[in-house]
């Protein structure tokens, strides 16, 4: 299968676009981690939106990229998820790695941030992330920081 990368910021994202986002989101992070939380938090309008999407524009995956102060100090890559018909296919890493070539071309030796869900410390520490502090609930799920050094 072919995949095709998207950097969208906010305000130029279509309707649809933004309508795959956010039912990719709330099927993932609330219906399947059986999470309520308020997932439009005022902070997308902010940020670059990273899609990963098949020749058909099936959204695949995707990430929030945040310029720093929005959410850290460093900028951020939020809201990392993959569509759960299409995980084990490599696109959460192709997305990842993506996000922090993006991160790091837009806001150059400021290092990354993120809150990373604990069960995924092995993948992002592979990708080069290091922890900061212990872990962490956030909505009831155990999370860590770490930090990408670029």
């Amino acid at each position: 299968m072919n995949i095709h990368f998207q950097i969208t910021p906010f305000n130029e994202l279509t309707v649809a676009e933004l309508y795959d986002i956010l039912q990719l989101r709330t099927a993932v992070f609330v219906v399947e981690q059986n999470c309520v939380y308020q997932d439009m938090d005022g902070k997308d309008q902010a940020g670059l939106h990273l899609l990963v999407k098949s020749d058909e524009g099936t959204l695949l995956a995707y990430a929030r990229l945040l310029p720093p102060h929005t959410s850290y100090t460093e900028p951020s890559i939020g809201r990392v998820v993959s569509n759960p018909s299409f995980r084990k296919a490599g696109f959460g890493k192709a997305l990842m790695q993506k996000a922090i070539d993006s991160v790091s071309a837009s806001w150059p030796h400021q290092g990354i941030r993120i809150s990373a869900q604990l069960y995924l410390l092995q993948f992002y520490q592979n990708l080069g992330f290091s922890t900061v502090g212990e872990s962490y609930l956030e909505d009831d799920i155990p999370h860590i920081e770490m930090l990408y050094i670029n």
